[in-house]
């Protein structure tokens, strides 16, 4: 995977950096000083993982990650334990305390490995997607699946053949699916839009499961469904 290093302090990227050349399959293409430093990268080359720290001048990492979209799989690494809520909520890969313990680094990348993998299988298919789940590829298809939930690191789909648990991001999962066929409606759910049965201001219905529409969706969604219809 080909990575970037984003933090202001210079022994805290040395640290990261020796990190790096110690994994395998891992390649750091530049360090950082500032967020701002680091879209240039991300724009021009094929960026897997941001090494963010967050307490940063200028924009912090949290700002970072809020304002821009299509961002590769982030790894916090900060000595401030206080954003670790906020940081998940915006399905990030790990959070990383300071000072780095390489053992720790590992569990991140062997994470953010597993998702970078799951994203890169191809489609069987015009309906299936491949699922990793305990080193094992599952086909699912995606006609059968009704909703898709996320649970801190994990991932429920459920379908018409019951639930599927997964190690992966909302973010991963959603990359998978067609984007005409499925919509985020929450940070903690995707629905498959056929699959509604009732709808209204903040809710919809698949099944008996009543599921919440949250204001940051709201208006991407009705767009999609608009269009659809």
């Amino acid at each position: 995977m080909n990575c970037i290093i984003v933090d202001d302090d210079e022994l805290s990227r040395l640290a990261l950096r020796h990190c790096v050349e110690r994994t395998e399959n891992l390649t750091l293409i530049a360090e950082c000083e500032n967020a701002n430093d680091a879209l240039a990268y991300i724009r021009s080359q094929q960026i897997d993982l941001i090494f963010l720290d967050i307490e940063m001048p200028e924009m912090s990492g949290i700002d970072f990650i809020r304002n821009f979209q299509d961002l590769p799989q982030i790894i916090f690494v900060t000595i401030n334990n206080g954003y670790r809520a906020e940081a998940f909520d915006y399905n990030v890969t790990d959070f990383i305390i300071k000072p780095i313990e390489y053992s720790r680094f590992i569990q991140g990348v062997d994470k953010a490995r597993e998702i970078n993998e799951t994203i890169q299988v191809g489609n069987e298919g015009d309906s299936d997607i491949f699922i990793k789940k305990d080193n094992r590829l599952i086909k699912v298809d995606v006609k059968e699946i009704n909703w898709i939930e996320a649970l801190a690191d994990y991932v429920n789909i459920y379908s018409s053949n019951g639930r599927l648990t997964v190690l992966s991001t909302m973010k991963s999962i959603e990359q998978k699916l067609p984007f005409n066929e499925f919509a985020r409606v929450h940070r903690s759910y995707i629905i498959r839009i056929d699959k509604i049965s009732q709808m209204n201001a903040n809710t919809l219905k698949i099944g008996e499961q009543i599921i919440p529409i949250s204001r940051t969706y709201k208006e991407k969604f009705l767009i999609i469904l608009n269009l659809i219809s």
